[in-house]
């Protein structure tokens, strides 16, 4: 089982792709948003992936980083489709609002030809908080992170063995995630930088962590692994050793900074 890092940047980097990721198990595939744009498809390929195999596909929230490259998707599957040349279903989970955006954009930039498989062979999969749904084969509990800017969801995926990864989406973690992420094997949270540089980044004002702030997040829960993603660009050659080095003073745990198209076996 791995985990392949698309993109690991924020909304305006330039130097990497926006933060998506792709949780592989026995060839099975689940995609974890887009991205902000077709980038997604090029990192696909370079990530060594044939894109019609992202079969199972959530999206956390609106925001433009996270759901154009998901409009890319919908294009080439229902294109695909259309054409004979994409057998069986893909699956689209979010929110209401989410979904929403995805057929409504779609219906005005891709045209009925394209949309027509929308509901019938791609489906758009409405979640809850709390809600749990099988994903290639493993149970997935999505919840509602309850976010003060747009609504948005993270996940918890039983690994199996009494081991789970959990997600918590692009915000810093609240108290009403504990019950998903304490323990955790692997928790996935956002460090939009480092905390020598918060006066540089302004992460608190676009609610998000430090690397100082992730970490002891992770000590607390008393997580095994952590990875930290959708991180500012600056200094991409030097992140990964600049991250560890403020990170470990606060965590004790197994803590990796992945570049984009990075593998990390769980």
């Amino acid at each position: 089982m791995k985990l392949t890092m698309l993109g690991t940047g924020n909304a305006l980097v330039t130097e990497c792709y926006n933060t998506c990721f792709v949780i592989e198990d026995n060839g099975k595939c689940f995609m974890v948003d887009g991205g902000g744009g077709n980038g997604v498809l090029q990192q696909l390929k370079r990530a060594g992936y044939n894109w019609m195999d992202m079969r199972q596909i959530f999206v956390t929230h609106k925001h433009v980083d996270h759901l154009m490259g998901i409009i890319w998707m919908v294009r080439l599957i229902c294109q695909y489709m259309g054409a004979g040349e994409y057998d069986g279903e893909a699956f689209i989970y979010s929110h209401k609002e989410v979904l929403e955006l995805i057929q409504d954009m779609a219906e005005k930039l891709l045209g009925k030809k394209v949309t027509r498989f929308i509901g019938d062979r791609l489906h758009l999969v409405e979640i809850h908080d709390g809600e749990k749904k099988n994903i290639i084969d493993h149970e997935v509990t999505f919840f509602n992170i309850h976010s003060t800017k747009a609504e948005q969801y993270g996940f918890c995926m039983d690994l199996g063995a009494g081991k789970k990864l959990t997600c918590c989406g692009d915000e810093p973690y609240k108290e009403c995630e504990k019950e998903y992420a304490m323990n955790s094997e692997w928790l996935l949270h956002e460090a939009f930088c480092l905390y020598g540089q918060r006066d540089v980044f302004h992460p608190y004002e676009k609610s998000h962590s430090t690397v100082k702030d992730a970490c002891e997040v992770a000590e607390m829960l008393q997580c095994k692994n952590l990875v930290l993603y959708h991180t500012e660009d600056s200094n991409m050659a030097e992140r990964k050793k600049l991250y560890l080095a403020e990170g470990s003073e606060y965590y004790s745990g197994n803590l990796l900074i992945p570049d984009d198209l990075e593998t990390i076996v769980l």
